[in-house]
């Protein structure tokens, strides 16, 4: 994975990106994306900076079963922001080589328009096969985005079902495209990801397939009737749209504004950020005593030999976890 020089200013780095530089801002997500204990170290000096600055960017999650047409969408929407006026930010995670560990698609081809324009940032981000739909560092790249002034934050994942709840734990608003027509093959996957959704859209309602998206948006709209809604203060909704005409846009944006006023008002936007940065610290922790555990004096050592014991049956999985957590001095 790429990463910064080690004369990197994190203060020189934060100025540039309060002014707006998008270049300064495409390394600072490089910089936090780092697996290097220096660039660690200054990606969290930055984010220290930077958190005062955050702005009241409304932040978007942006879901969906393969092929249903998140990427395209997400090329119109943006434009659509920006003739209204918003400045946007794209975070879109890509799915990772096994092989090589980067990002597949790894470009900005799947939004053409959207990445000619001077108010719109696009990031492709891989997985790095991390759980949940999202890169590692999604959210520390989403507080970068704010920093700079983007008001929009737009996250697409890979939508990859039960998992997106990490997602949707860290947006104000969860939005889930659907196809109408799909098939019984992917209701496993809408009901997993439905569940979830601030917004149900159902995608390319264009041509033939018009009369099936207005039935879908029929049956999906008294679907989410009967389940129990995730806010007291929002009854998720649904609503048609075709990215290629433009049609329901205007009507999805209204939609996503309106569920982020009501929460807002209801104090629940306060509570969910405030929960956010509970579990974001717990992720931090986590990951700390991982690395510290990898450091100690023959950690590697061991759990490369008990790789072999655990195979065999000979010692189960869960001793040697609890031999490798152990105090070094015990």
């Amino acid at each position: 994975m790429p990463t910064l020089a080690p004369h990197t200013d994190p203060a020189l780095l934060a100025d540039q990106i309060r002014a707006g530089n998008r270049t300064s801002l495409a390394r600072a997500i490089t910089l936090i994306e780092s697996q290097r204990e220096q660039d660690r170290e200054r990606a969290y000096e930055l984010l220290q900076i930077l958190m005062p600055n955050l702005s009241n960017a409304h932040r978007i999650g942006i879901s969906g079963p393969p092929g249903v047409g998140k990427s395209t969408l997400i090329d119109a929407y943006g434009l659509h922001l920006i003739e209204q006026g918003h400045s946007v930010a794209v975070l879109a995670v890509d799915p990772s080589s096994s092989l090589s560990g980067g990002s597949i698609l790894g470009d900005k081809s799947r939004m053409p328009r959207l990445a000619q324009e001077e108010n719109a940032f696009i990031r492709p981000s891989p997985s790095d096969l991390a759980l949940g739909g999202v890169a590692r560092r999604t959210r520390e790249a989403m507080f970068l985005c704010e920093a700079a002034g983007f008001d929009r934050v737009l996250i697409e994942t890979m939508g990859v079902g039960q998992s997106e709840i990490q997602v949707a734990g860290m947006v104000d608003t969860f939005l889930v495209l659907i196809q109408p027509g799909a098939g019984d093959e992917l209701q496993g996957i809408k009901k997993g990801i439905v569940e979830l959704a601030d917004v149900l859209a159902v995608t390319k309602a264009d041509g033939e397939s018009v009369g099936r998206a207005r039935e879908a948006v029929a049956q999906y709209g008294a679907a989410l009737r009967y389940l129990r809604p995730k806010s007291e203060s929002w009854a998720p909704k649904a609503v048609s749209l075709s990215a290629l005409a433009g049609d329901g846009l205007s009507e999805l944006d209204g939609l996503l504004g309106q569920h982020r006023e009501a929460i807002a008002e209801s104090g629940e936007l306060d509570s969910r950020r405030q929960t956010d940065l509970v579990q974001w610290l717990g992720e931090l922790v986590e990951e700390a005593v991982l690395q510290r555990l990898r450091q100690r004096d023959g950690a590697r050592e061991r759990l490369t030999a008990a790789v072999g014991e655990v195979a065999s049956g000979a010692v189960s999985a869960y001793r040697i976890a609890l031999d490798l957590s152990r105090p070094a001095d015990s």
